[in-house]
């Protein structure tokens, strides 16, 4: 046996049998070497010159493709075997026209000021659990001072990369990479209305009609702790839907783990279309919390305002001074990516004058009319009336009748559910430079005929599906709406400014329909300035513009009850 063992020319250890290579298998292995060297030369000088010749790999974030992209987080099992994974951990990513928006959760004993944003090109830069040689790395443009969740702002990246987070120097390892949602397909907020024992999701791109209620049908919620796992998933069908809102009953164990571990993060919610061609949307919304019901029938304020800003942040002193005046108790301010320290200002009312101011961090584009709906499910449990107006619109009464008075008289009559104010709208008055006096004192000219109307609405009167077009909300049947006498009480609306602060405010705009007013989109909307079109060019009578009546009555008011006798200044 030996012997013809040793005639066939094996050689034997133990039980393994190892035959000589012919000469083809060995031409196949150095073939095989010099392509795959030949492949990582080239994809290493490619990844070098990303910026103008790179061809992304696409990297899934999602494990289950039934599900079509819900969840952003790291499955359990990943997460529990984490001994080497940092504390911090990247909850979603968002990729915006200009910058991509990361949510944290981010321990507040760690800095801040040592986050880098790491940014790769394709799988062959990423070692599975995280970490591997980004591509590129850059600081963020900025961050919340909020820790939980933290946000974190870096600059807009080639479509198809991977970003991640460099956390402080005391970690070792980086943040595993993810790859950013589009930010107009997303479930990205909802609320737990415990009313009804329902959630309202707010989500971009179901495409549904603006001010039209939607066959609810078509729809329903998920509900889940771990998206990873669809089998533990829940499902609740919509009971409206309109716009970017979808209202769905909650499941009943969902709200009962939701109470029982408040502690708890709250479940994701996203939605789904049903029947052909149906889709789930990747989501980032777990829901806020309202009130209980207890706390809806004394209500602390009678009148509160909504807004929605963007880098407005130098006007809000004079603009919450005189409302605070006329009778307004409570701010909702919904901060729409800002970055000129209005944080800090919010703060700096709140301390100084007692004001009560609570910001919102909103960083959606173009979702007004959702952030309005969100701010009067949240202003609900607290104010009897609620007013949508922006930084630049300020109440006028010009009688002697009060904003109290109004409202007291509307209060008795409970079929009243929304008070539509007539919108002046003031030019630049002849100025070139932004008036030091403020706007009320600085813009005293206006066009004759008001362009639009603004709301003061009970929160109780609305229409479950939210639907409202910034002006005005739909109702509950049975609920009117109520002209108000320009006599009685109007808005100025210092609209067409100088152009140093028109063209800022229109270049990228926070309000309806146009993320940048260079986009040829709603050309003739009054959202844009009449026989401006798409171009920031400034006319040249521009100071001259938009000016048909001379409008002194609020300059007059502001002079006469916030003027300081002894130095001729006003507060602002």
């Amino acid at each position: 046996m030996k012997d013809r063992r040793r005639r066939e020319g094996a050689a034997w250890r133990g039980p393994h049998r190892v035959v000589p290579p012919s000469s083809s298998s060995l031409r196949f292995a150095i073939f095989a070497f010099l392509c795959f060297t030949l492949f990582a030369a080239v994809a290493f000088s490619t990844v070098r010159l990303f910026r103008v010749s790179f061809r992304p790999v696409l990297i899934s974030t999602w494990q289950f493709p039934a599900m079509n992209a819900v969840s952003v987080e790291l499955p359990h099992s990943r997460r529990d075997s984490a001994a080497t994974f940092p504390s911090p951990q990247i909850r979603g990513a968002i990729s915006f026209p200009d910058q991509v928006l990361l949510f944290l959760k981010y321990p507040s004993s760690l800095p801040i000021s040592d986050l880098l944003c790491l940014y790769y090109s394709s799988s062959l830069s990423i070692i599975p659990g995280g970490g591997g040689r980004p591509d590129l790395r850059l600081p963020p443009l900025s961050s919340s001072s909020s820790p939980d969740p933290l946000l974190v702002r870096c600059p807009s990246t080639p479509g198809g990369f991977s970003i991640s987070l460099s956390p402080s120097r005391s970690l070792s390892q980086d943040l595993p990479p993810i790859r950013p949602h589009p930010w107009d397909h997303l479930a990205y907020a909802a609320v737990f209305d415990p009313r009804d024992n329902s959630t309202i999701v707010f989500a971009k791109g179901l495409n549904l009609r603006p001010a039209r209620l939607s066959d609810p049908s078509r729809y329903e919620c998920i509900f889940g702790w771990n998206f990873f796992k669809p089998k533990y998933l829940l499902t609740s069908a919509a009971t409206s839907a309109a716009q970017e809102i979808i209202r769905c009953k909650t499941p009943a164990s969902v709200l009962l783990r939701h109470l029982r571990q408040s502690n708890r993060d709250p479940p994701l919610v996203s939605v789904k279309s049903k029947g052909r061609g149906g889709f789930s949307l990747p989501s980032v919304a777990r829901p806020d919390t309202l009130f209980s019901p207890q706390s809806w029938r004394n209500k602390e304020h009678s009148m509160c305002v909504c807004t929605m800003v963007r880098n407005q942040a130098r006007f809000l002193q004079e603009w919450i001074a005189y409302h605070s005046r006329i009778g307004i108790q409570r701010w909702f301010i919904y901060d729409n990516n800002s970055d000129d320290g209005i944080e800090q200002v919010i703060q700096s009312l709140a301390s100084s004058s007692n004001y009560n101011i609570t910001r919102h961090s909103w960083p959606w584009v173009k979702t007004q009319e959702a952030g309005f709906a969100h701010c009067a499910l949240r202003a609900r449990g607290h104010c009897e009336w609620v007013g949508f107006i922006d930084v630049d619109e300020f109440l006028y009464l010009p009688t002697k009748i009060t904003l109290h008075d109004v409202l007291h008289k509307y209060s008795s009559k409970p079929w009243v559910g929304e008070l539509r104010t007539a919108c002046h709208s003031f030019g630049p008055s002849g100025r070139k430079t932004i008036p030091p006096e403020g706007v009320m004192v600085g813009y005293t000219c206006r066009m004759n005929t008001p362009e639009r109307h603004k709301s003061i609405v009970r929160p109780e009167a609305l229409n479950p599906s939210l639907i409202n077009v910034v002006h005005h909300f739909h109702l509950k049947d049975g609920m009117r709406y109520v002209n108000m006498d320009r006599g009685v009480m109007v808005i100025n609306h210092y609209k067409y400014q100088v152009w140093e602060v028109f063209k800022e405010k229109f270049h990228r705009r926070v309000a309806t329909y146009v993320a940048d007013w260079q986009d040829k989109e709603n050309v003739g909307s009054k959202d844009r300035a009449p026989g401006l079109g798409t171009k920031a060019v400034e006319p040249p009578d521009w100071p001259s513009r938009f000016c048909e009546v001379n409008d002194t009555g609020l300059r007059d008011w502001v002079l006469r009850s916030f003027n300081d006798p002894n130095t001729g200044l006003l507060p602002w």
